[in-house]
Parts: C-alpha cells; structure tokens; sequence
C-alpha cells in the first residue's frame, strides 16, 4: 500500500507549477501545506491512481484515504475527498463515524472541508437521513471545521429542496457563531435552500435580521431578486 502512495507523492512533485504554488496561498488566511499543483492535474493523478485500487476491499482503500489525510498537503487531502466519493454506493452507516474523525482530526481549511462536505458526507446523508441528528450536534463543536462542516454537508440536499427544517436549525444553532468561515459555511446552506424555498429563507433571515452577522445574510440572499436583496439590507441597516 506504501507503494501506491508512495507514486502519487511523486506524480505530484512532478507536476509542481511553480504559479499554483505561488498563488495558492493567498486564498486562505490559516498556512496551507500544499505542493502547488494545478486541481485539474490533482483530478488526473487522482482518477488514474484510484484504477489501481479500485478492487480493493473498502476497509482497505478507507486505510489509504487516512495516510493521504494524515499527510498535511492540500492535494493529497483532495485525493482522499475524491476516493472517498468514488466508494459512495458501498457506504454504510458506520462510515460516518470514520467521517466525522477525519473532519475532526485533519481538516484544516476551507477548501478541504468543503469539496469533503459537500460531496461525501452530502451524499451520505442523502442515503441515511436519520444522521441529521448528528450532523446537528457537529454545531456544538469547538472546531471551527466542524462546525462549519455541519452546514456545508447540506448545500448539495438544500440545492434540491430537502431537509429545510434541519437546515434551519443548524442556521439557529450557528447564528451568532463569531468565526466568519462558519458564517459564509451556513449563509451558503441558507442560499442553496432559497433555490427552492425562497420564500422561507426570506422570512428566515427577516425574523432574524437584527442578530445573523452582516456575512451570513449576504450569503443567504445572494441569488435572491434584487427588491428582497434591498428589503433584507435596508432592514439590517435600520436594526
């Protein structure tokens, strides 16, 4: 198994390009290990690499994934985000334990947290509703990428219009949260859901106006008409 890790470190020290790595940096605020490859090359190495182990069993491939997280780099974290997707139709229930210490333990910036969110545990949702009761809990985290983590699971679900109470909740329960990566991570959950329940987002964020941070509201109202847009800042301005 060393071996198979061991050439995707080379595949993608070879593909280093030196403008990735001089750029990456600027778009997080936290220090990102990265080796400063270009996503769609990291897709590349990513799809050709899981060919080689895709017969494996699963508890096999899931040990691969956590040496990928366990090294720090932003690309091998990406890789084990898309391995992970690549095994969704074998996912069961006790995968999200797994998950969630993966989230826990390596997650270290927003990037990660998302393209992980978004796309693994979205879906595992999808395919096991009755976890919403523990992705709710993710908001009492101290770790600001759980945290975060519990809204950005959603976006895919909320995009098609389910789990609007849920998604409601976890809005209240991170409302007054102080870091801004979770105030754009459930302002994001709260614009997806306005795709298909615009008008209950809109009232959401009105009764709450006074208290949701100025960053969750932008988020939340971003793909609404301009006339609701002006209503909800004129109504935050006057607060």
């Amino acid at each position: 198994m060393n071996n198979i890790i061991n050439k995707i470190k080379n595949q993608l020290e070879e593909s280093i390009d030196i403008n990735t790595k001089e750029m990456s940096q600027r778009f997080f605020k936290e220090k990102i290990d990265f080796y400063g490859v270009k996503v769609p090359v990291v897709n590349k190495i990513s799809k050709d690499s899981f060919k080689e182990i895709q017969a494996f069993d699963k508890a096999e491939i899931f040990k691969l994934i956590e040496i990928l997280w366990q090294s720090g780099k932003l690309e091998e974290s990406f890789i084990a985000c898309n391995w992970t997707y690549s095994l969704r139709k074998s996912f069961q229930p006790q995968d999200f334990e797994l998950f969630k210490n993966w989230i826990d333990l390596y997650i270290n910036n927003w990037a990660s947290c998302d393209t992980f969110c978004n796309h693994s545990v979205g879906e595992f949702i999808q395919m096991y509703p009755d976890f919403l009761m523990e992705l709710k809990k993710f908001t009492e985290s101290k770790n600001r990428w759980v945290r975060r983590a519990s809204a950005v699971s959603l976006i895919i679900p909320a995009r098609k219009g389910l789990y609007l109470d849920t998604i409601f909740e976890i809005a209240d329960n991170l409302l007054l949260d102080k870091d801004d990566l979770v105030q754009k991570g459930y302002g994001w959950m709260l614009k997806a859901a306005s795709k298909l329940h615009q008008q209950e987002v809109f009232d959401y964020v009105m009764k709450r106006n006074a208290t949701m941070p100025r960053t969750s509201l932008r988020y939340a109202i971003e793909k609404m008409p301009d006339n609701l847009k002006i209503i909800a800042m004129d109504n935050k301005h006057n607060s």
